[in-house]
């Protein structure tokens, strides 16, 4: 290990003190790192740069706070478990901010993430312009999650359900014996209800249309439950003749209409199966009392420079910083705002301060979030709808803003969906957090955020088994002497790392178009561009252009609309379900014509960097379909075949084979009451997952929780010569995913790394030279070695007569491919537009791309400043 602590000698390091270290694949490793520094991990894809920060750093940080509080937390620590560590030594606290794939519950938004919200609340509350004779409200009563503030009829949804009658009666010339009320239910209900309408004077036998539209209304939307005789076993008319004698009936029926009998069944119905039937018939509308603006009319009523709360919440954030400036202007004027009244002039002074005091606190919370290049979201957005990228840069700004002192940040990939034009901004918050008297360690593989390090750990120097150890740990510069390491030739230089000279001369022009024209959805609007086919395409722009909803919404969309040879073959990834089709609304659509040869788009495969599943149960060997193959080789040793255990013995999802306790799941939830709840591992089956007899079979001495245990490059050693599970391992190593044990839950991956694994289930299959790939960031999360071996695959795609589309940030990629298509100028709304299209060479050279500078500097081979 090469080490530099750049520190004059001394019997105690100040800073941070690491011994043995051996959580994953990290190797016995003693560390020294310093403290207020910002401290860049580094290392290959694998190599346990994260084991170090995250697994063993944060963990035993975390662990000490579990000490530091009530009785019954600590008594919980052995659950919880503890990083595998000898010492450290010198830890502050520390706060973790990982990439997360999920950000709350639909009703989580950027306004009440950021708290930003809490003050724009008590904005309206305070120096708010209500309407004459109206009470002043409460912050609480602006809140769409609170009773106080939400619209009554919706509950602060914005959305109600509704039951139409085309799906009431989708057939209207079939006669209700005939089921032209296709939401009521069949069998024995069904019968009754029909018998009820006769016995009100309906002919259930003439087609429904002829029906008088009073009489129509009246079965589909009435409020009434009216207790209505039923006469069975009789004809109509014999029903009628006897409603008008006063017969006593063999029983009454309560009636119900059609819309209430399905909104009844979808909320009170213990049956799933009967809540999923009424589902079928109906449809989530905006709320016809507060018209998709989810608060009390009240509220509502109020507004700021002509604005109610929903108004302000829907601006752009940079919008609202704007609006706030002008407030704090000394000429600033609005409504005078007097309890009940609405005149026009200059405030009160205390209204007039205090407007300025709010609108001043309000800039100094979006500041960071704007300059953290998220200016063109809106606190309305909910959070569910960020990238993780997204995520992690509005959870950093917040912790810019809680001031922290003598806090380590831990940080995962902060540069992650970044483009190079907002890096400065980041490293302004990291030196910013550093400066205030904090640590920041943090992951990356950008090499421009890496270059600002003050001091830098490479882990390595292979991925898995082939890394864990400390390749250098010092000053940025010493790393330029050491051989060992993979970083150093990327920061530095070398020919293995070096651009092409010739790559202009093998740009592919392609062989035909893909040509999309008024292409409008998001912040997309009436945009016309042209894709090559047979050709490696790169999309770019800066964060929030529309670079993602081209992608992965405007191309796929608009190939099902207007090719609709190939609408039965897209291969495009579902989204995933709604918690509740009240919050998610009706889904955007794509507007506009696509245009392009049938036979050269058969496939179409979108691959996005959507989770691979839902729950710890997928993992990636049951993704890829290896684990298939697996249980069959265990279900053929002779010790299995003696006890007639099948392939299914194996699976942790069947009640023979798996753990009884933890049902398959090898952890179990840890309730921490006042905590987030934790995962430990099954004190039963000690998180293998099986229960004792499965462990007892073994295949070349290994348990099948062992194999699950594997990495890929170890699997493919451990199968090396089974030709059937080594195309599924060959496929994973080619896309840099070695490194990742088969059992790895899908919860656990990246969203770079769930990509990979479904890039890798795609890359095994047999290529026709008719697919077109669509990616976004495939290099998320890989170092610059992985990102050349990840490309290199893509580009033997197209060898193949495939296309290949990536969103990319990586302008070291962007140069390597044959076409690029920039997007901007700016974000959200001052985005949006093509700016530039041509090859790599022809958009560094346009003027108006913020793209351009930088991948100018990535095909000659230098690096770049992005501009303060």
């Amino acid at each position: 290990m090469n080490t530099d602590h750049g520190h004059p000698t001394a019997t105690r390091f100040d800073g941070v003190s690491v011994r043995g270290a051996r959580e994953h694949n990290l190797r016995e490793i003693d560390v020294d790192i310093p403290r207020d520094a910002l401290v860049a991990f580094t290392g290959v894809s694998g190599s346990g740069k994260s084991s170090l920060a995250f697994g063993t750093v944060y963990a035993e940080a975390q662990r000490r706070f579990f000490e530091s509080v009530a009785p019954y937390a600590r008594r919980l620590i052995d659950q919880v478990g503890a990083p595998d560590v000898d010492s450290i030594e010198g830890l502050p606290p520390a706060v973790a901010l990982p990439q997360r794939r999920s950000g709350g519950s639909a009703r989580s938004t950027v306004g009440s993430a950021t708290t930003v919200a809490n003050v724009v609340r008590m904005l309206f509350s305070r120096v708010g312009t209500y309407p004459a004779g109206a009470p002043m409200l409460l912050a609480e009563d602006f809140s769409t999650n609170t009773v106080q503030g939400a619209c009554p009829t919706c509950h602060g949804l914005g959305r109600v359900y509704d039951v139409p009658e085309e799906l009431m009666v989708p057939d209207d010339s079939l006669s209700i014996r005939d089921r032209a009320l296709a939401a009521w239910p069949t069998a024995w209900h069904g019968k009754q209800l029909q018998d009820s309408l006769i016995s009100l004077g309906y002919d259930i036998d003439v087609p429904w249309a002829e029906i008088p539209r009073e009489k129509r209304d009246w079965v589909l939307f009435t409020q009434e439950s009216p207790q209505v005789p039923v006469f069975t076993d009789r004809s109509p008319s014999e029903v009628r003749k006897a409603v008008a004698a006063g017969e006593d009936p063999r029983y009454m029926s309560t009636f119900l209409g059609v819309r209430r009998y399905v909104l009844d069944t979808f909320a009170n119905s213990k049956s799933a199966r009967m809540r999923q039937k009424a589902a079928e018939f109906m449809v989530s509308v905006r709320c016809p009392d507060c018209h998709g603006k989810r608060l009390k009319p009240e509220a509502l009523a109020v507004t700021f420079e002509g604005a109610d709360i929903t108004e302000i919440s829907s601006m752009p954030l940079n919008e609202v910083a704007r609006l706030m400036e002008a407030v704090l202007q000394p000429d600033w004027r609005s409504p005078s705002q007097t309890h009940g009244s609405a005149e026009h002039g200059e405030l009160p002074p205390e209204k007039r301060l205090a407007a300025q005091r709010l609108a001043s606190e309000l800039l100094g919370r979006l500041s960071p979030i704007i300059d953290l290049g998220l200016g063109y979201l809106t606190l309305d957005r909910t959070t569910t709808t960020l990238s993780s990228g997204e995520l992690q840069r509005m959870r950093l700004a917040t912790q810019v803003l809680s001031r922290l002192f003598g806090v380590v940040f831990v940080l995962d990939e902060p540069s992650a969906g970044l483009h190079p034009a907002d890096t400065e901004a980041l490293l302004r918050i990291l030196r910013s957090l550093r400066d205030s008297g904090n640590t920041v360690f943090y992951v990356e593989h950008s090499l421009d955020v890496i270059r600002e390090a003050d001091w830098i750990v490479d882990i390595g120097p292979g991925a898995g088994t082939a890394g864990g150890t400390v390749v250098y740990s010092g000053r940025i510069d010493g790393l330029r002497e050491v051989e060992a390491s993979v970083t150093r030739r990327y920061l530095f230089g070398s020919p293995e790392a070096a651009p092409a000279p010739d790559r202009a001369a093998r740009r592919r022009s392609g062989d035909a178009h893909l040509v999309l024209r008024g292409v409008s959805r998001n912040n997309l609007a009436d945009v016309s561009v042209s894709f090559p086919l047979g050709a490696f395409t790169a999309v770019t722009g800066v964060s929030g252009s529309g670079k993602s909803t081209l992608i992965n919404h405007g191309i796929p969309d608009l190939l099902r609309a207007d090719l609709s040879s190939v609408a039965d073959e897209v291969e495009a990834e579902s989204e995933p379900a709604a918690e509740d089709p009240l919050v998610s609304g009706s889904p955007a659509a794509t507007s506009g014509h696509a245009t392009g040869p049938a036979d050269r788009l058969r496939r179409i495969v979108q691959v996005t960097q959507k989770p691979i599943g839902r729950t710890p149960r997928s993992n990636v060997a049951t993704y890829t379909g290896v684990f298939d193959q697996i249980r069959s080789r265990f279900a053929a040793t002779p010790e299995a075949r003696r006890r007639h255990y099948g392939a299914g013995r194996f699976s942790f999802n069947l009640p023979s084979g798996r753990c009884p306790v933890c049902k398959g799941e090898g952890m179990i939830e840890v309730e921490l009451l006042f905590l987030p709840t934790v995962h430990a591992p099954c004190t039963a089956c000690a998180g293998t997952r099986y229960n004792a007899e499965t462990l007892e079979i073994r295949l070349r001495g290994k348990t099948v929780a062992d194999v699950l245990a594997m990495s890929v490059g170890d699997a493919r050693e451990f199968f090396d010569g089974d030709a059937d599970v080594l195309q599924h391992l060959d496929a994973l190593l080619d896309v840099g995913l070695g490194y990742i044990s088969l059992g790895q839950s899908a919860t656990e991956l990246s969203g770079g790394e769930a990509q990979r694994v479904k890039l890798a289930s795609e890359l095994r299959r047999a290529q026709r030279g008719d697919t077109l790939y669509l990616l976004d960031e495939p290099t998320s999360g890989l170092h610059p070695a992985d990102s050349d071996r990840l490309i290199g695959h893509l580009q033997r795609l197209v060898d193949g007569g495939n296309t290949v589309i990536v969103v990319e940030h990586d302008m070291r990629v962007v140069a390597e491919a044959d076409w690029v298509i920039d997007l901007g100028p700016g974000a959200g709304d001052a985005g949006g537009q093509v700016i530039a299209a041509g090859t790599p060479e022809e958009v560094a050279d346009h003027s108006a791309s913020r793209t351009a500078p930088f991948l100018k500097a990535a095909l000659v081979g230098r690096e770049v400043s992005a501009p303060s």
